[in-house]
């Protein structure tokens, strides 16, 4: 089994910060790729950030320049620093790790957490 736990979202006002952590235990072998997806009210799952196990990045368009993602290998954890929030980054926000589990099973697993609100508002 897999575990992630999430912590870091909360209310912050326009134009402020919150750090999102995402900690990774369990039946894990390596970790391939770990990201962030949010969902808002009525809208689709979407893609947030995402960083590669060689530390690669790639952001949604809309978040670039205020969202920075980033991990601690030793630690199974990835992050995902959020300055300059606005409303329409209100969502809730998930974390999705790729990994392996190793020992003769070299499928690709998904496994998401169990999400996080984040509220911006004033």
């Amino acid at each position: 089994q897999v575990q992630l736990v999430e912590s870091g979202g909360g209310l912050v006002q326009p134009g402020g910060s919150l750090r999102l952590s995402c900690a990774a235990s369990g039946r894990i072998f390596s970790i391939d790729s770990m990201g962030w997806y949010r969902q808002a009210p009525g809208k689709e799952r979407e893609l947030v950030a995402q960083v590669s196990s060689s530390g690669g990045t790639k952001y949604d368009d809309s978040v670039k320049g205020r969202f920075t993602i980033s991990r601690d290998n030793a630690k199974k954890t990835v992050y995902l620093q959020m300055n300059g929030l606005r409303p329409e980054d209100t969502a809730v926000y998930y974390c999705k790790v790729s990994y392996y589990r190793g020992f003769g099973d070299w499928k690709l697993y998904d496994y998401w957490g169990q999400g996080t609100q984040v509220t911006v508002s004033s």
